[in-house]
């Protein structure tokens, strides 16, 4: 394993991440002790519990009822669509 100070690892951080990401051991030693730099699979399917702390029926029934209002909006005129700039030039 590759170990750096934080102020090492600060320096070239992008360098170090790219490296753990070709498979390369990094730790950083802050107090003593080494922290390992290690890729992690993001779960679309538990981000909005680990996120938000809702679970993947309660975010279901939220959708449900978000479009059902999008659609009500739609149907009844009252939703118009957006012509402008979403930003100044």
């Amino acid at each position: 394993m590759k170990t750096l100070s934080v102020t090492a690892a600060r320096q070239k951080l992008g360098h170090w991440l790219k490296k753990t990401l070709e498979g390369e051991d990094i730790g950083v030693i802050i107090d003593g002790q080494i922290v390992a730099l290690r890729p992690v699979k993001v779960y679309s399917e538990d981000y909005a519990q680990v996120e938000y702390g809702v679970s993947g029926p309660e975010l279901d029934r939220f959708a449900e009822r978000v479009d059902a209002e999008i659609d009500a909006e739609k149907r009844s005129g009252s939703l118009k669509p957006y012509k402008g700039r979403l930003r100044r030039a």
